[in-house]
């Protein structure tokens, strides 16, 4: 089976570990294979919900590539409570991860955020999505990882947010912001499957791992420079069990 960059950046990170050398010596290597995209300055969205009572709690399914960096941009995100890894738009007897790396389930790699409305609206959430967390012109890949499993998606909660969802995606064609045409699907909502435990923070627990430092680590510093009033230094994290 071909691995992934993905894959083979967890192995060199293990090499170089087993050899006494420091990860960040391999990053260099790999880094023209990978890579995150350059942050985008995009439009706010001009059809969004309105700000939510206090106390009230929404979330949101989006999906972008590896779930290890949108989860890790979206936990330093202020009024987001959590940001959990898992599986959409399959079933859940086939959301396991070696299944869902096959590109047959019909599962995206994405990441279920709840969030505060009276602090941050859903509109604004796609903003980061679409500006900072991913690229919307890849179809089924992110960077160096391809298949259906990587695609970029929308699963709307509710008509509302489908609605907010499909406007923004218009409008941000209609402007032609990234140069080519928005190929994220907003598809109907499954059940949302919580991936395997170690996939859960994984940025932020492994910042100096190779694929991290590479395809991710821009994104929180994209997010830092382009949304300080969003951004917080300290992520949210998962807790045990938590889905």
């Amino acid at each position: 089976m071909r691995r992934s960059l993905r894959t083979n950046l967890i192995l060199l990170a293990a090499i170089l570990g087993a050899a006494g050398l420091q990860i960040a010596s391999g990053i260099g290597v790999f880094a023209e294979l990978g890579g995150a995209a350059p942050a985008m300055s995009i439009p706010v969205p001009a059809v969004d919900e309105p700000a939510g009572a206090a106390g009230a709690r929404e979330t949101a399914v989006l999906a972008g590539g590896c779930f290890w960096g949108v989860q890790g941009v979206f936990e330093h995100v202020k009024g987001v409570d959590q940001a959990v890894s898992g599986y959409s738009g399959g079933t859940d007897q086939t959301a396991h991860y070696d299944l869902v790396s096959t590109g047959t389930t019909g599962h995206a790699e994405s990441v279920k955020i709840t969030y505060d409305p009276s602090q941050i609206s859903y509109g604004q959430l796609l903003r980061i999505y679409f500006s900072v967390a991913h690229d919307p012109t890849e179809r089924d890949r992110q960077g160096p990882d391809v298949g259906t499993q990587y695609r970029s998606a929308i699963f709307p909660q509710n008509e509302t947010q489908k609605k907010i969802a499909a406007a923004y995606v218009a409008q941000l064609d209609d402007a032609n912001v990234f140069g080519a045409p928005i190929v994220t699907r907003i598809e109907n909502a499954t059940e949302f499957v919580p991936a395997e435990a170690h996939h859960q923070d994984f940025l932020n627990s492994h910042p100096t791992n190779p694929y991290i430092a590479i395809n991710d680590m821009p994104k929180l510093d994209n997010l830092k420079h382009q949304y300080p009033d969003l951004y917080r230094e300290q992520p949210v994290l998962v807790v045990a069990g938590s889905s």
